[in-house]
């Protein structure tokens, strides 16, 4: 499967954002620190799926529970 994060000099300076957005994945992150839904987030930024959501909250535990 393909990563939903991609990071390309181009697009916002290279900071990571969703595959095929603008949208900085930080965002995602700093709704969720503010106490928003998931449901939020999308609404707010609709060129994000549910699915992309979903994936990179998935992608961001797994790289934190990796073992060494």
């Amino acid at each position: 499967m393909e990563t939903v994060v991609v990071r390309d000099s181009a697009i916002m300076s290279g900071a990571p954002t969703f595959r095929g957005t603008r949208v900085l994945v930080r965002t995602l992150f700093d709704y969720i620190e503010a106490g928003y839904s998931l449901e939020r987030f999308l609404a707010g930024f609709p060129t994000v799926s549910r699915e992309q959501a979903l994936q990179a909250l998935e992608e961001a535990k797994e790289f934190l529970l990796a073992s060494d």
